[in-house]
C-alpha cells in the first residue's frame, strides 16, 4: 500500500490544487513514483482520459506533475454544476445521474466502495499519493458521513497539511478557527500548516507564526509567495474569469497567486479576442493558452459593449447549452454577435458554443429542458440532444476550408469531446467546420495546437493588416512542464519538505 499525505484548505481557493501538484513535481524530482487523489471534486473544467473518462481538469494537471497517464482512479467522483442546486454526478469517469444536493448528499456515502477501489487501484501504481481536499474541513453542516476532507482522511488513514490564504487577510483566523472546529483527533492528523499567496517582506509576519504556537502546537510548514504561474485553475470561481467589458487596464495584482495568470489588458497588444462569460461556461482552459501571448488581450465579456473592436469572437463550451443560448438572447449578446459576423468579425464557437451557432438545437429527451431552440445559423448544421455523452480524445487534421479559415486546412489538431447530442451536417465535421468567417469545433484543447494556432493568428493579422512578426507559439505542454518545475523550485524554497517527509512516513 502507497504511503501518503493530504492537503486541504481553511475554505476554497488557497490553493490547494496547484499546492497538490508542486509537491507531486517536487516528490517525483526526488525520484518517487508518485500519484494525485481527489475523491470527489465539483468543477466545469474538465479532462477526457485516453479511454474516455472524464475528471477534473486539475487532476488531469495534477497527472501530468506526477509524470502519469490521467487516470478516473485519479478523481473518482465529479460533480458538474447545472444549476444552483443540480449537478451531473459522474462516477469513475462516466455520468451515472442528475442530481439534487439534497439527495447527493444522502446518497453520497454509497460511493465510498468506489472510492476505495480508485485508490486501492492507485497505490499498486505509486509509491506516494498526494491527496487534494474540498473547501473547508470543517463545515460543520456537512461534516457527517463526509467523503472528502477529514472523513475521506480517516478512510485512508492520511496525514494533512493544511493550507491558509493570506491573500484576503485573516490567515490567522482561518487556521485557528479551522484547528480548533476539528475534533481532537482530527487535529492529531494535522502535521503542519502551510500559509499560502504571501506578498511583502516575510520578516514582518515570522513574528506571528512564533505568537502562534501560544494557540496551537502544530508547527507551520512554510509561507509560500505569490507567484505568477501560466497553469491551469481549478473551476470558473477565477479571476482569469472577470468581467472586462471596457478592456481596461488589468492590475496584475488581481491575479492568483499558484491559481494561474491573468494577461494584462492594455493598448499595445495586437489582437482582441473576446470570449462570451456564459453563466454556465466550462473548460475555459481552453484559452488559457492565450494568456502566455504578449500580443493578445483576451477578454471575458457578457454585454455586447465588452464586443466593440474585437477581431475574434470565441462562444466557449457550456454545461447548459439552451439555458446560455436563450441568456445570450437577454444579453442581447445573440443579435450582436450576429451583427459583428455579418459584417465580417470572426466568430469560432467551441463544443456547446459550436452547438449554439448552428440552425436549431433540439431536445426530445427533455434532458436541458425540452423543445428546441433558434441558433445563432452562423453554421449550417443542426444538433439533437440524446443521453449519451460522447467523451474521447481526438487527433486527426483539418479537412478542407472555405471562406476566411481556408488557411486552417490540412492542420493537424487534437484534443478532447465531452458533450452531450450529435450536430448534422451536409460537411465533414471533423475536426472543425467553417462557412465564411465562422468556424465550429467539439475538441477542447484544439488551441494547444502550435501549427493550428499560429495559422490562426495569422489569419487575424492578415485581416487586421498588421504587417509585425508574430511570435513563435510554444506547445502547451511545454509550457505546462516548465511552469511545474518553476512551482517545484518556488515550493522547495519555502517549504519544510523534512517535515512534509517525516509527516508521509519517509
Amino acid at each position: 500500500m502507497a504511503k501518503n499525505i493530504m492537503i486541504q484548505g481553511t475554505m476554497s481557493g488557497v490553493g490547494k490544487s496547484i499546492l497538490t501538484a508542486g509537491i507531486l513535481r517536487a516528490l517525483r524530482q526526488d525520484g518517487y513514483r508518485v500519484a494525485p487523489f481527489k475523491s470527489q471534486n465539483m468543477a466545469l473544467n474538465s479532462y477526457v482520459t485516453k479511454d474516455g473518462k472524464e475528471i477534473g481538469r486539475a487532476q488531469a494537471l495534477q497527472a501530468f506533475a506526477a509524470g502519469m497517464e490521467p487516470s478516473s482512479d485519479m478523481n473518482p467522483i465529479l460533480l458538474k454544476p447545472m444549476g444552483d442546486t443540480t449537478s451531473q454526478v459522474i462516477v469513475n469517469g462516466l455520468p451515472v445521474a442528475n442530481m439534487k444536493a439534497a439527495d447527493y448528499f444522502k446518497k453520497k456515502t454509497s460511493f465510498i466502495p468506489d472510492i476505495k477501489e480508485a485508490y486501492e487501484r492507485l497505490s499498486k501504481e505509486a509509491e506516494i499519493i498526494v491527496i487534494e481536499g474540498a473547501g473547508s474541513p470543517v463545515e460543520i453542516n456537512l461534516r457527517e458521513n463526509d467523503i472528502v476532507n477529514m472523513g475521506l482522511a480517516e478512510i485512508l488513514d492520511a496525514p494533512v497539511l493544511l493550507a491558509g490564504n493570506i491573500d484576503p487577510g485573516g490567515v490567522f483566523a482561518q487556521l485557528l478557527g479551522t484547528i480548533n472546529l476539528l475534533s481532537e483527533d482530527e487535529r492529531k492528523r494535522v502535521k503542519g500548516l502551510i500559509i499560502n499567496k504571501f506578498r511583502g517582506d516575510k520578516a514582518l509576519l515570522m513574528p506571528g507564526l512564533e505568537m502562534f504556537k501560544a494557540y496551537s502546537d502544530i508547527p507551520f510548514a512554510g509561507v509560500v509567495p505569490f507567484v505568477t504561474l501560466d497553469l491551469d485553475e481549478e473551476d470558473s470561481v477565477s479571476e482569469r474569469l472577470k468581467i472586462n467589458n471596457k478592456g481596461s487596464i488589468k492590475d496584475l495584482d488581481d491575479g492568483d497567486a499558484l491559481e494561474g495568470h491573468c494577461g494584462l489588458y492594455g493598448e499595445d497588444k495586437s489582437l482582441k479576442i473576446s470570449v462570451i462569460r456564459l453563466p454556465f461556461i466550462s473548460n475555459y482552459t481552453d484559452f488559457s493558452i492565450f494568456d502566455s501571448m504578449p500580443f493578445v488581450e483576451l477578454r471575458y465579456v457578457n454585454e455586447p459593449k465588452g464586443l466593440e473592436g474585437t477581431d475574434l469572437i470565441i462562444l466557449p463550451g457550456t454545461k447548459n447549452t439552451i439555458s446560455d443560448l436563450k441568456w445570450l438572447k437577454k444579453q442581447r449578446l445573440f443579435d450582436r454577435i450576429k451583427e459583428l459576423s455579418y459584417d465580417g468579425t470572426p466568430v469560432i464557437g467551441i463544443c456547446g458554443g459550436f452547438q449554439m451557432m448552428g440552425e436549431n438545437i433540439s431536445d426530445p429527451e427533455g434532458l436541458e429542458g425540452g423543445g428546441a431552440t433558434e441558433g445563432l445559423e452562423l453554421l449550417p448544421v443542426k444538433t439533437r440532444f440524446f443521453e449519451q455523452k460522447n467523451l474521447r480524445q481526438v487527433q486527426g487534421r483539418v479537412g478542407e476550408l472555405t471562406g476566411l479559415f481556408k488557411p486552417l486546412s490540412n492542420e493537424e489538431v487534437k484534443g478532447y469531446e465531452i458533450h452531450m447530442g450529435e450536430t448534422i451536417s451536409d460537411q465533414d465535421i471533423f475536426p472543425v467546420i467553417a462557412s465564411e468567417n465562422n468556424l465550429g469545433t467539439y475538441i477542447h484543447g484544439i488551441f494547444d495546437s502550435p501549427e493550428f494556432t499560429q495559422k490562426l493568428f495569422e489569419i487575424l493579422y492578415d485581416k487586421k493588416g498588421l504587417k509585425k512578426a508574430i511570435p513563435v507559439m510554444e506547445s502547451a505542454s511545454v509550457i505546462r512542464e516548465r511552469e511545474l518545475d518553476k512551482l517545484a523550485d518556488v515550493l522547495r524554497e519555502n517549504l519544510d519538505f523534512e517535515l512534509i517527509y517525516e509527516a508521509i512516513g519517509l
